[in-house]
């Protein structure tokens, strides 16, 4: 009986007494394996961790993220800086679209935009080093999508050209100006500009390409801003920017336009259109500085495929031609026409633009500079400046934005960028973005 009450204790006893010795084995390794893993950890980590906050433990996980990201970062923004193109002074922020067109005031202290968001806005230019500036914000009627935009009597005003389901329209809306910052202290929360005139279905259902405006300051004119509405289809209108009032209709009977320019002295107006020939009309002004009539006066033949964008020289005595032929042609306007005298071709250049199979790219917008000698061009999303006297590539920005370039405007006067005056070429996208560049030098070619 004793015999057999020993025997059935002695079993688990010796079971207990195994696995006792088989899990200190077990628990042995664990603890050499966490004091090794503990003495690799690096001195920064073990140094950082006190530094941490108490829920915060150094991890593996957290260590690998942390040196994941940095590298990532700064990879990103080294690459950011070797795009950044030494012209770039500044971006223009806060449309939520893509900007559909740009204008500088006469007095390039306001930058007008349009932007698919269904707004005008006007930046108040200072200095374009700013990192700031003053915007006012203007909303178009429910429904209208702006193309295009012009400023009117001065800075004070602004006209706007939009699309909407029955046709396109024009808006004119007065004390437009984006106040100094000191003033804008002082009057506190402005109240939005009014709708002083506007029309619409000015081109039946077809859209306006583009707005251009200049001042009526040849002969009799009476320095009136005049603006021109280019359609998609064949038409041009010229309006009074003041009154609103029609001053006359042309027509290019080209197929379709591509754009239109007025001479800055509100005398010519010129059409880039499906042919190859670009047609000229002369604004005639009455005594009392009213508009009589507007006159084919001449034809500018040379190209040998449409001409894509087109641009009046700063004493509207030329004008520059971009075309699918592959060639830029510099025109002398001031001729005799009334006596039959043809307008004379002073240059033909190449464009020095080709795409990857070699092909000649063709120009999508073109803007010369107010002292004449820097012609600003774009393709798609590049932009380039070229010499008027040469043809010469002074520079160029091979993505000047992400995505195409929808307009370019110089500003008509100096402007301070850093406190020392310079020419400001301003460029939209359809990034959401308004860049302005400096002028590159012209004696350097």
């Amino acid at each position: 009986m004793a015999a057999s009450l020993v025997s059935s204790l002695t079993v688990p006893l010796i079971s207990a007494v195994l696995g006792g010795a088989i899990a200190l084995v077990f628990l042995a390794g664990y603890l050499r394996r966490k004091r090794a893993a503990i003495a690799h950890i690096p001195p920064s980590a073990t140094a950082a961790a006190p530094d941490q906050p108490k829920h915060v433990r150094p991890s593996n996980q957290a260590h690998h993220k942390k040196g994941h990201t940095r590298p990532h970062h700064n990879a990103a923004d080294k690459d950011a800086a070797k795009k950044h193109h030494h012209l770039d002074v500044n971006t223009l922020r806060g449309h939520t679209d893509s900007v559909t067109a740009l204008h500088f005031s006469n007095d390039a202290a306001n930058l007008a935009t349009v932007c698919a968001d269904g707004a005008v806005r006007v930046f108040r230019i200072d200095d374009t080093s700013s990192k700031s500036f003053k915007i006012l914000r203007i909303n178009l009627p429910a429904g209208a999508h702006p193309t295009g935009v012009a400023f009117s009597e001065g800075s004070s005003s602004v006209v706007v050209a939009a699309q909407a389901l029955l046709g396109s329209s024009l808006y004119m809306y007065a004390d437009v100006s984006a106040p100094p910052p000191a003033q804008n202290k002082q009057q506190g929360k402005l109240s939005p500009p009014e709708i002083k005139w506007s029309h619409q279905k000015i081109h039946g259902k077809e859209s306006v390409i583009n707005l251009a405006a200049a001042h009526a300051t040849h002969g009799p004119g009476d320095g009136s801003t005049i603006i021109i509405s280019c359609s998609e289809a064949t038409d041009i209108k010229v309006w009074h920017g003041k009154s609103g009032k029609e001053l006359g209709t042309v027509d290019t009977n080209q197929l379709k336009n591509n754009m239109a320019d007025i001479s800055p002295n509100g005398r010519f107006i010129a059409a880039a259109a499906f042919t190859a020939d670009v047609k000229v009309w002369e604004i005639v002004y009455s005594k009392d500085s009213s508009v009589k009539e507007v006159n084919k006066v001449m034809q500018l033949k040379g190209h040998k495929s449409a001409v894509t964008c087109l641009c009046f020289a700063p004493n509207s005595e030329q004008i520059i031609t971009a075309s699918k032929d592959g060639s830029i042609r510099v025109w002398n306007i001031n001729v005799r026409y009334h006596l039959d005298e043809d307008p004379k071709n002073l240059r033909v250049l190449p464009i020095p633009l080709h795409d990857s199979k070699g092909s000649v790219c063709q120009y999508d917008h073109m803007s010369i500079s107010p002292d004449g000698k820097v012609l600003a061009v774009t393709s798609g999303s590049m932009l380039q400046w070229l010499c008027v006297e040469t043809g010469a590539v002074l520079d160029t920005a091979e993505k000047a934005h992400e995505g195409d370039i929808t307009g370019i405007a110089w500003a008509p006067q100096t402007i301070p960028n850093g406190g020392v005056p310079a020419f400001i070429l301003g460029t939209a996208g359809v990034d959401k973005k308004v860049k302005l560049w400096l002028a590159p030098e012209v004696g350097s070619t």
